[in-house]
């Protein structure tokens, strides 16, 4: 039954992510600076790295290094400066905030 509850919390946490995310564009165009191509893509590496590094490594010296990856991630998409934020109505994000709450103490207690 607890892992029925943490796979329940998983699927919320994602659905969370979703609804959160889904305004959320990255393009790439070609551009007169050289480094503009490179800090797009090392943003999607860096943010994924730091990602795993959080979630598969929660203690230690790697848990600092997951939170430097995601640092450096959000700051490579600014300097690309090809994240398109579109408008989120407060009902997405009023949405997708509490399904991040209640999957996330699904996941991490297996209860509400």
């Amino acid at each position: 039954m607890r892992f029925l509850m943490q796979l329940i919390g998983l699927a919320l946490m994602l659905l969370g992510i979703y609804f959160l995310g889904k305004n959320i564009f990255f393009t790439t165009n070609v551009s007169p600076y050289w480094w503009r191509g490179i800090a797009a893509d090392a943003s999607i590496f860096l943010l994924v790295g730091g990602i795993f590094l959080l979630i598969l490594m929660p203690l230690g010296f790697l848990k600092n290094l997951g939170w430097v990856l995601v640092a450096a991630g959000i700051l490579c998409i600014f300097v690309s400066s090809r994240a398109i934020l579109n408008p989120t109505s407060l009902w997405q994000l009023f949405l997708s905030m509490i399904s991040m709450t209640v999957g996330y103490r699904l996941l991490a207690t297996g209860r509400i």
